[in-house]
């Protein structure tokens, strides 16, 4: 961009810190090691002989390091404004997941925090995620072994859209396509950790596309890719086509609804007060 007034830059709800980004590190690490075991452990590992119990432990686990996460970047700056608009955020992304949940993968919630993670930053777009996908359990009963791994996927999923390049200049269409883009494949890898963690509770002698804990890792890796064809490909699609559907169409006015709400909250306006009168009063 040449001439003209410069972009302004785009505020954030929350300013990652260092410990935000160690807590966030953290979880994520036990995330991929809660997720990806089957094919980080060897055959010979004693991990595989509880493959009915790992996913139970990983789950609670996870779900106290979600929370931790979530109360290190409330400490570092998660004031009262970015309170309200994340609980407005995540009971209308709440809301929105019934909607289309039980019909081939049309969850129209997930747009909206591709859009949200965009406009308010990868910090506010983790605990957006999180707690969302935790109401939205609770709405619909989906409360089970899955959830916290839910949280967590979907945690990602809305830091993602919130790192993505060029926040203060990409704007219109190009910034649409690439939002667009970035739901389409993350819709995908969404269902695929999702598969990973539920792949390890089907029954071996049920299936030959369960996990075997006596197979090698390549062999579980062929099960698994034909686990997933066989069950979540076209729930996957479907997720994916209504998110870029919806970005395309709906993507511009929310957008701009999601930074002017942002702007007037100003959550990196400096709090000061001036003395009047024997009255101190915020300015």
């Amino acid at each position: 961009m040449t001439g003209g007034t410069p972009p302004q830059r785009q505020a954030r709800a929350v300013r990652l810190g260092p410990r935000s980004v160690a807590a966030l590190i953290l979880v994520s690490a036990v995330g991929v090691a809660g997720f990806g075991w089957p094919f980080l452990a060897p055959p010979d590992a004693s991990l595989n002989a509880h493959a009915q119990d790992a996913p139970w432990l990983f789950a609670g686990v996870l779900v106290l390091l979600v929370a931790v996460v979530a109360a290190t970047i409330s400490e570092s700056g998660l004031g009262p404004k970015a309170v309200a608009m994340l609980g407005v955020l995540a009971a209308a992304g709440a809301a929105l997941r019934p909607i289309g949940a039980g019909t081939a993968g049309l969850e129209p919630m997930f747009f909206l925090m591709v859009l949200s993670g965009r406009v308010l930053g990868p910090g506010f777009g983790f605990v957006l995620g999180s707690i969302t996908m935790f109401a939205s359990a609770l709405l619909t009963g989906g409360v089970g072994p899955w959830m916290p791994f839910q949280m967590l996927a979907m945690g990602w999923f809305t830091m993602g859209a919130g790192l993505l390049p060029g926040p203060d200049r990409l704007r219109g269409r190009a910034e649409l396509l690439m939002l667009a883009a970035y739901g389409f494949l993350a819709a995908f890898a969404y269902g695929t950790v999702m598969n990973l963690a539920g792949w390890t509770f089907m029954n071996t002698l049920a299936s030959n596309i369960a996990f075997d804990p006596d197979a090698s890792i390549a062999d579980n890796l062929a099960r698994f890719l034909s686990y997933c064809l066989a069950t979540s490909l076209g729930w996957d699609g479907g997720r994916a086509a209504m998110t870029v559907v919806l970005t395309l169409a709906l993507g511009t006015p929310l957008l701009k609804a999601l930074r002017r709400a942002t702007r007037r909250a100003a959550f990196e306006a400096p709090v000061t007060f001036e003395k009047g009168d024997g009255v101190s009063r915020p300015t």
